[in-house]
């Protein structure tokens, strides 16, 4: 597959928050973010920098809001810290200091690297492979991606450590799906299983009493787009409410999807949540078997 490259850094000081999936990048030559296709155009900054989403991984959530359900809310922190951190610490930055908001300030203050683009999402986000110091060939021009280069990017570096699942989305081509679920594979199938692998009741499924079960230090650890819809859900509903309605909410939201390797499109969470006793929760399909569609 081809993708466009852009060369630049990555710098977060100056008020960035970034998680294991996003962070801040300015390329050499501003002008290369006109170059990046999508439905939204990227609108940098000042000084250049726009936000970089990781394509193909989820990282846990360290503030999520999206704007119209209650407050900004995290993942148990644990995991989502330690994904933000492997991703800054590989790019290259020596000292990383995270502070109560959540904003980050490192040393040095940026780091060389590159991106491998096929698009901006709706939100204006650049979607990315992400990789560190010296680029493979010149900026601005689009060259083939193949399963070695993934494999050089952060991206594949998180998930071979299990500090992100895998993601996908119908533009990322299914040879590079494979290397990515195949990583995943092997960090769950480790003996004990890498990083949140160890933790993870996405399948096994918990018991949900209240937003607390979803966000303090000792709560479920489960896939962030559930994570993000049932943070929604919760928020919006009344305390103390059981799941019984969380259903119809996820058929609301209309995620479609296909489960691989070759499934119908569907429309709706809810075909792949089960809920019994009105409050355990599960799915039943793990997120390497999931391919969201770019609506």
């Amino acid at each position: 597959m081809s993708m466009l490259l852009i060369r630049g850094s990555f710098r977060v000081n100056g008020g960035a928050k970034p998680d294991g999936d996003t962070i801040p990048f300015i390329p050499d030559d501003v002008e290369d973010w006109k170059l990046v296709p999508g439905r939204s155009q990227i609108v940098p900054k000042a000084d250049g920098r726009a936000s970089v989403r990781l394509e193909g991984i989820d990282a846990l959530e360290t503030h999520y809001s999206n704007g119209s359900y209650g407050p900004v809310r995290h993942q148990p922190l644990k995991f989502a810290h330690k994904a933000a951190d492997a991703m800054l610490t590989w790019l290259g930055f020596t000292s990383i200091d995270r502070h109560p908001d959540e904003c980050v300030t490192t040393m040095p203050d940026s780091v060389p690297g590159f991106l491998l683009t096929r698009g901006a999402d709706a939100y204006g986000r650049c979607v990315a492979l992400v990789g560190r110091r010296t680029p493979p060939a010149y900026g601005g021009y689009e060259i083939d991606v193949d399963e070695e280069m993934l494999k050089r990017t952060v991206n594949h570096h998180l998930v071979s450590i299990g500090l992100a699942y895998p993601a996908f989305y119908t533009g990322l081509p299914a040879h590079l799906r494979e290397v990515l679920k195949a990583a995943a594979l092997a960090a769950r199938g480790a003996t004990p299983p890498k990083g949140l692998w160890s933790d993870d009741v996405t399948l096994k499924g918990a018991k949900i009493e209240d937003i607390s079960s979803i966000t303090d230090a000792d709560g479920a650890v489960i896939l962030p787009k559930l994570f993000r819809r049932l943070k929604d859900y919760l928020d919006s509903a009344p305390a103390n409410a059981s799941l019984d309605c969380f259903p119809a909410f996820l058929a609301g939201a209309a995620d479609m999807f296909r489960i691989l390797p070759d499934g119908e499109l569907i429309t709706g969470l809810h075909k792949v949540v089960e809920i019994t006793n009105s409050r355990h929760l599960r799915m039943t399909h793990p997120a390497e078997d999931i391919l969201f569609d770019e609506k």
